[in-house]
């Protein structure tokens, strides 16, 4: 993929044209994260805010705001408090995940520790509510503070439902819409509730965070098993040798016999893998048309994001905001 393409992405067209506000939101970051007492916080903090993500999160906060024609100067409080809320949840996934790398670099706990990941995670969290104080709005703090606690729900949920066979589209629904979409939907909801937008607006915001964060994980799932993309992200089977229950599997399971349950079980429930099993999972997905209804859901998911955008005002950003949603699908066309 070449330069031109790359620059063409939405989330790139997101981040230069709102380069001045997340300038801003970058430098806040950096003051918030120091800590007088105990230099290990900004150092795992550091770790991971630098390690060169897109910063998604934020940039929907300051493109709801800009697009709800905010003039003021807390949206990049809010922004920086999507960015602290995400990355503390990192910071505690990694841990609980077990996971040695992140975004092509060691995470903080196989750096330090768990106890200094847990902690500094936690640390992100209360600099989070300090910073969603400061707008001195409560409907904004509401919004924030639920969602921070949907996150930790979901993450539980996930827990008990991600190797349990017996796991359904709506419990997944639900864990997805925990864990991953109550960000996408809170950050786009408090750039409008900051910039004063009308009510059909801001649940127009919500609708499209929402539906966003459902695709983006659903089109996670799908490349996990190779989806339809020829270049992914991440290695093919990283979820299905992690034993996650995810949405072709529980699609596939819904439809399995005898034989093939006893197979999902073995791999899935008890975690007894051996070579070949992923293929054979790839086997059982396709014979049963899981990863092509997936790839329906993920769809209309993206479609539903970027319907709910039509009630906002015509504006170069709300293009590329329903061109992101088209983005998000791409690879699974």
């Amino acid at each position: 993929m070449g330069l031109d393409e790359v620059s063409q992405q939405p989330h790139d067209r997101l981040a230069a044209f709102l380069a001045a506000d997340m300038l801003a939101v970058n430098v806040l970051i950096r003051e918030r994260m120091a800590s007088e007492h105990a230099p290990r916080i900004p150092q795992v903090t550091a770790h991971l805010v630098e390690a060169g993500g897109k910063r998604l999160r934020p940039l929907l906060t300051l493109a709801a705001a800009r697009l709800c024609g905010y003039g003021g100067p807390f949206h990049v409080h809010l922004a920086a408090t999507v960015e602290f809320i995400h990355t503390a949840t990192l910071l505690h996934d990694d841990v609980v995940d077990e996971s040695s790398r992140r975004r092509g670099r060691p995470t903080a706990n196989l750096l330090w520790d768990n106890k200094s990941s847990v902690l500094v995670g936690d640390y992100l969290f209360a600099r989070s509510f300090q910073l969603m104080v400061e707008p001195g709005n409560l409907r904004v703090l509401d919004i924030l503070a639920n969602a921070s606690a949907s996150i930790a729900e979901g993450e539980v949920l996930q827990l008990t439902a991600a190797q349990d066979l017996a796991t359904t589209e709506a419990i997944y629904l639900q864990v997805v819409r925990g864990k991953t979409a109550a960000l996408f939907s809170a950050a786009t909801e408090v750039g409008g509730v900051i910039a004063g937008a009308p009510a059909d607006q801001v649940k127009a915001l919500f609708t499209y965070g929402d539906a966003l964060g459902v695709a983006f994980q659903i089109v996670d799932d799908l490349l996990d098993y190779g989806g339809v993309a020829a270049t992914i992200g991440k290695d093919v089977g990283d979820d299905f040798r992690e034993r996650k229950l995810t949405l072709p599997v529980i699609k596939a399971v819904a439809k399995a016999d005898a034989e093939e349950r006893a197979f999902w079980v073995r791999v899935i429930e008890k975690g007894h893998q051996a070579e070949g099993d992923l293929e054979q999972a790839q086997a059982l997905l396709a014979r049963h048309g899981a990863l092509q209804a997936a790839r329906v859901d993920a769809l209309h998911w993206a479609a539903t994001a970027r319907d709910a955008l039509a009630v906002l005002p015509a504006h170069p950003l709300r293009t590329m905001l329903e061109d992101l949603a088209d983005f998000v699908v791409e690879r699974i066309r």
